[in-house]
């Protein structure tokens, strides 16, 4: 009986889109766009950290934000309040985005006159770490009463991410989340990954995040 051939589909999916998404980078480079890619569970306070980020911002860089959700468009619409550029990507039921799907975004937002792009990726800690978006960076956020064990039981988010957002720090004293096991967890998966414990709701922590963020975004278009 002759042997059945075998085609890796998922690896030719992941190289195919690597090379859109090193294309992707390249093209924002050259416009001087830097793009981030935010990452979280579901409720973990992501468009809440986003509209901290966009006040602590919007007077320096000129700001632009993708939201991504199977349904609905809450969030863009909550983003528009701010004031900056914001568009709702919606996947069809798909649970993450790649680099070609981003790409169709950028075009529709239109980023010639953006210094900074922001993507909200579907909520979700396994599909959107997957796939290469093109992003400059990936950013994610874990908040308290997710727990402290996540990079345990998530370890590629933590692996492919440059920054961990730590939010809800003003809830701690009620749930059992201990601040040093998730540095010492997150930093078993990813020795290079800047941490910034925050309260979106009291705005804590936000300036040390954001100063960070000013910093890439700078290097970025300017280098």
């Amino acid at each position: 009986m002759d042997k059945v051939k075998i085609i890796e589909v998922k690896e030719s999916i992941f190289a195919d889109n690597n090379k859109e998404a090193e294309l992707l980078r390249t093209r924002l480079k050259e416009e001087k766009t830097f793009l981030l890619n935010l990452m979280s569970s579901p409720g973990s306070g992501k468009t809440t950290v986003l509209m901290r980020t966009i006040e602590a911002l919007r007077d320096e860089f000129r700001i632009g934000v993708m939201e991504a959700d199977i349904d609905s468009a809450v969030d863009a619409e909550k983003i528009a309040s701010t004031g900056v550029k914001s568009i709702q990507l919606h996947t069809g039921g798909m649970c993450h985005l790649d680099a070609g799907m981003t790409e169709q975004g950028l075009k529709e937002l239109g980023t010639e006159d953006l210094d900074l792009v922001i993507l909200e990726n579907v909520g979700n800690l396994v599909c959107p770490a997957e796939f290469d978006t093109g992003a400059v960076k990936n950013a994610m956020i874990l908040s308290v009463p997710e727990g402290h064990d996540k990079p345990l039981k998530y370890p590629l988010i933590f692996t492919v991410c440059d920054v961990l957002i730590i939010n809800k720090i003003d809830v701690m004293p009620y749930f059992d989340f201990d601040l040093d096991k998730v540095r010492e967890y997150a930093y078993m998966r990813n020795p290079r990954l800047k941490i910034f414990p925050v309260s979106a709701k009291t705005g804590e922590g936000i300036d040390a995040w954001t100063d960070w963020l000013r910093q890439q975004v700078n290097e970025w278009n300017q280098a």
